[in-house]
């Protein structure tokens, strides 16, 4: 639109004054501009802007990334900008665009409130299209007394938690937007988030973060626009089946005792539905079994990694809370170990689904300002190697026995809802000592146990050559006051609803839209979001009118 504009500005003056200089100058003098340079990271962008290009007198930030892998030996962290600037007062606008209203034989019907199923639904109502989503838990406000009803004293609903209700798993998460997938919506996502309140900086700055405070507030106003546009949203309720005639969709049936009409069907029920796991198998459509990872929690006081991540600067205020990223192949046994989900400054969460499991997560809100700091220390898990595949859910199988045995060591040493834990030096000595745990950030409390009495010992040898490895990167990690909180199981979903690679449709049933990180397609709220809306396009692109 804007080199449009600029286009024709060209030919009009062209045309009317037959002066090329003026029609160059006029170009040059207006369209925009990038610039790309690096600052100390105590050095102010507007200064440096007014010092060294005083013309640029609109600018906007593109990216900016901090490079501080010098900061432990004393090399200065800076931030690497790349700006776009205009000589014009023009003001940007990033999403000027108007999508021509379409229609769809049948209004969608999506499972799941989280991001992929938010994302379609907020796509669908950009072309005109209402969408009816169903989620089993309830909206973000009343989700969190239930969660905090569950940490403080064990009392779990298994419908509304940290996996299920308004915004999904990744409602209770650092609220990262960090991903590794490649699209063109992936910008389009993070100027939505902007739209609904998220700090400008979501558009441009390098590992994006929300909180989990923040993203709850955005959530509930993507859900009130929704609702302002057309759309229904069905809190606190499930969908006990999804209704097929001759392998085609015709609608659901929810926990109410309702039914409704639908030939379109976007699934997208997170990565812990295991109910509908089960109903998808007995409906026979087609499901296959994937790779995944589990783990632990590693906790260390938040000023240790700081530290050793920012050297002599790790106090500065700019920098905030360190993060990390490691992994360690294993050549001998072709299998990865390495971190996931970081958290700086905050918190371990116990985030289960089933009364008789326990499984740990992470947690951060937008300032990362508590005194700890955690990570997701997984290794993978190999479908056909690490467990049979009997069936198509053996994966969710040898997930559940992992959270059991955990549920089981907590009712035999504690109550059923404290964490088993032990510090990084019990577990690479193999045994327990008699001093007490380190304080943790975790509401639900810890206690000591050894953790080889919940996983295999492929996971425990790997998860401890990851540790000797990750301490040559990052010396101090092997911590004497650093925590394992166990057990990390929901990484990711153990299994793949397959879906055909263009229309994004099951291969087994019509109408059926498998989508986001419960289906095996994303692994995060960005990639999530972004599926979501792929769904959607593609849905409209087949499908409308």
């Amino acid at each position: 639109m804007i080199l449009e504009s600029y286009v024709d500005n060209f030919f009009t003056i062209f045309v009317s004054c037959i002066d090329f200089k003026h029609a160059f100058d006029y170009i040059a003098q207006t369209m925009s501009s990038k610039l790309q340079f690096t600052l100390s990271f105590d050095e102010d962008l507007d200064l440096y802007m007014q010092k060294h290009h005083p013309l640029e007198v609109n600018y906007r930030i593109i990216s900016k990334s901090l490079d501080a892998r010098g900061a432990p030996k004393g090399v200065k962290p800076k931030f690497h900008y790349i700006i776009e600037s205009c000589k014009s007062h023009e003001s940007f606008n990033l999403n000027n665009s108007q999508l021509e209203h379409k229609q769809l034989s049948d209004r969608p019907i999506i499972i799941g409130a989280g991001p992929a199923g938010m994302f379609a639904a907020l796509r669908f109502a950009e072309y005109g299209i209402a969408s009816t989503i169903i989620e089993r838990g309830a909206e973000a406000n009343k989700r969190m007394l239930y969660i905090s009803q569950y940490w403080k004293n064990g009392n779990l609903n298994t419908e509304s938690n940290v996996c299920y209700g308004e915004g999904g798993a990744g409602l209770f998460s650092d609220g990262k937007l960090i991903t590794r997938v490649k699209s063109d919506f992936i910008g389009y996502v993070m100027q939505k988030f902007v739209d609904f309140g998220a700090p400008a900086e979501t558009a441009y700055i390098s590992n994006p973060h929300l909180g989990s405070n923040k993203i709850r507030a955005i959530i509930s106003k993507i859900s009130e626009s929704l609702i302002s546009r057309g759309s229904e949203i069905i809190y606190d309720t499930r969908v006990e089946e999804i209704l097929f005639e001759d392998q085609q969709v015709v609608g659901v049936k929810l926990s109410n005792g309702q039914s409704l009409k639908s030939k379109l069907v976007i699934l997208a029920t997170g990565h812990s539905a295991s109910e509908m796991y089960h109903h998808l198998l007995s409906s026979h459509v087609a499901i296959s079994p994937k790779d995944f990872a589990v783990g632990v929690r590693v906790e260390h006081p938040r000023e240790v990694i700081d530290r050793i991540q920012h050297g002599q600067y790790c106090t500065s205020p700019e920098l905030g809370a360190a993060r990390y990223r490691l992994s360690y192949h294993d050549p001998t046994t072709e299998r990865g170990t390495y971190s996931f989900c970081m958290c700086p400054g905050g918190y371990v969460l116990s985030s289960g689904t089933d009364k008789d499991g326990i499984v740990v997560n992470g947690m951060s809100n937008y300032a990362r300002n508590s005194h700890w700091s955690n990570a997701a220390l997984v290794v993978s898990v190999k479908s056909g190697v690490d467990f049979k595949n009997t069936h198509a859910l053996a994966g969710l199988d040898f997930q559940h026995k992992i959270e059991k045995a955990a549920y089981q060591l907590s009712l035999k040493h504690a109550d059923g809802r404290m964490l088993p834990a032990m510090t990084v030096g019990e577990f690479m000595n193999g045994k327990l000592n008699q001093k007490e745990l380190p304080k943790t950030s975790s509401p639900s409390k810890i206690f000591k146990a050894d953790l080889a009495e919940i996983f295999p010992s492929f996971i425990l040898n790997h998860i401890k050559n990851g540790l000797r490895e990750f301490n040559r990167s990052l010396n101090g990690f092997l911590d004497d006051n650093a925590l394992l909180i166990a057990p990390e199981t929901r990484t990711s979903s153990p299994v793949t609803i397959v879906r055909d690679k263009t229309t994004l449709e099951s291969t087994s049933h019509r109408g059926l839209y498998p989508c986001g990180e419960g289906a095996g397609y994303a692994g995060g709220i960005t990639s999530a979001a972004v599926d979501g809306i792929r769904v959607a396009e593609s849905i409209i692109a087949n499908l409308a009118k």
